[in-house]
């Protein structure tokens, strides 16, 4: 039984297990280069893990409207059109949502790849320039991150779930040699700091971006890229551009929400900050967990709507719910038991890991909320359906950014109550997105 075929009528959760199971194999990969980069800026010293944190939210919310936004809008209409039995139609949407990559990564070099922005946003002195140095280095090569998860979106609406995961699988490895080697030189190899880091990260990604798109060429493959003719349009860029705007918008929300927390915590000294970046990084380590998931529901819930099986697409997403809450809700429990089992592995500062411990404890208690609303945007992606996603993360910034204000500038709290206040806003973001899909009818047709 090919993919497509079992999505339509396979049990749902062995399928979609078998389905996610590459997927979570190769983002726990891409969970490695997470923690890999927080070990080895650190052994730089705290400006420099501090300047990374600063960039951090930005080069996440690139990640996320890449992958998430774009690369999931691409898996859901690839899936949708294959659903459907329209080869040719999801061909066509393939090769236009990477022509819409490639735009959206020179937006990503253009804004993101000067220091002004980390300036404005609270970093000086040393850790504006390590901010900057490493920031330039990254979103020069937006082209191949964009590149790179729109390919693996085209996979995944083609149900080829290990090819995608096998590209981050081989990132991965390359990245875990190349930038060590990078950040502290060796033999002819200069040194080149944080810089370093994120040169590993664009040359590691450009690999990945190739091979898929030489895999995804070669004859015999339902969803083609190279060796067929293109035509690009304005009708093969709209059902695209329906769901990845406001799928691009919803991480633009949620980065905003760490943006505004990032630049509170700053006001707090470059030790605070150190620490919030490190057991903030615990966060972008659930999205991968979610996205495993998560990425197979898109694809399960448009395949089936594409075939007019509304009632189990509706189950597919339940099912996928539960599933990463259960994940993330246990992640967050040892988090909040057992700080130090991540902070200690990134510093040996006792002030930084206090910094980060405090933070863990009080908000490690609301990952189960925060992986709920994720796996819920991923089947709402594929849907087509956003609006409360964009509301349910609104939501989220707003409490983070009013609440948190009130809290540090109105009541002369400290940082534990700003971190009650992000805690209360992922609780906000995956309940209201709980109550929104209960209440959604998918047997209509999107608006």
């Amino acid at each position: 039984m090919d993919a497509t075929r079992l999505m339509l009528g396979g049990p749902v959760l062995p399928t979609l297990l078998r389905l996610a199971a590459p997927n979570v194999l190769g983002l726990f990969a891409a969970t490695v280069v997470i923690g890999f980069d927080g070990f080895i800026v650190g052994r730089l010293g705290a400006d420099a893990l501090a300047g990374v944190a600063v960039v951090l939210p930005l080069a996440m919310l690139m990640l996320h409207m890449s992958a998430g936004g774009l690369g999931g809008s691409t898996t859901a209409v690839v899936a949708r059109a294959l659903g459907a039995g329209d080869t040719a139609l999801a061909t066509r949407l393939a090769q236009h949502a990477l022509v819409l990559g490639l735009i959206a990564s020179l937006l990503f070099t253009a804004l993101f790849a000067t220091p002004l922005v980390y300036r404005a946003m609270g970093a000086q002195g040393a850790v504006l320039h390590e901010a900057g140095r490493y920031a330039g280095v990254l979103f020069a090569g937006a082209a191949a991150i964009w590149g790179v998860n729109v390919l693996a979106g085209v996979a995944r609406g083609a149900g080829h779930m290990g090819a995608a995961a096998l590209a981050l699988l081989g990132t991965t490895a390359l990245h875990l040699l190349l930038c060590p080697l990078l950040v502290f030189g060796a033999g002819p190899v200069p040194a080149l700091g944080v810089a370093g880091a994120a040169a590993s990260t664009v040359t590691t990604n450009a690999v990945a971006a190739l091979a898929l798109l030489a895999w995804l060429s070669r004859p015999g493959r339902r969803v083609r890229l190279l060796g067929v003719p293109w035509s690009l349009g304005r009708e093969g860029f709209r059902p695209i551009l329906r769901i990845a705007l406001p799928s691009a918008l919803n991480p633009l929300l949620s980065n905003g929400s760490i943006a505004f927390a990032t630049a509170y915590v700053a006001g707090f000294g470059s030790l605070a900050i150190a620490g919030y970046g490190i057991a903030a990084r615990l966060e972008y380590i659930l999205v991968p967990v979610a996205f495993g998931v998560g990425s197979a529901l898109t694809a399960m819930v448009a395949t089936n709507l594409g075939a007019g099986q509304a009632p189990r697409a509706k189950r597919v997403a339940w099912t996928g719910a539960a599933l990463v809450w259960a994940l993330t809700g246990a992640i967050g429990l040892v988090a909040a038991l057992w700080p130090q089992l991540w902070m200690a592995a990134f510093s040996a500062d006792p002030a930084v890991q206090a910094a980060g411990a405090g933070y863990l404890r009080v908000v490690g208690g609301a990952y189960g909320f925060f992986g709920l609303g994720l796996a819920l945007f991923f089947a709402s992606q594929g849907a087509g359906r956003l609006l409360w996603p964009l509301v349910a993360s609104a939501l989220r910034l707003l409490v983070v950014g009013l609440g948190g204000w009130l809290a540090l500038h109105a009541l002369g709290a400290g940082p534990q109550a700003l971190y009650g206040v992000v805690a209360a806003s992922l609780a906000l973001m995956g309940l209201t997105l709980a109550w929104a899909t209960w209440r959604s009818n998918w047997g209509a047709a999107p608006r």
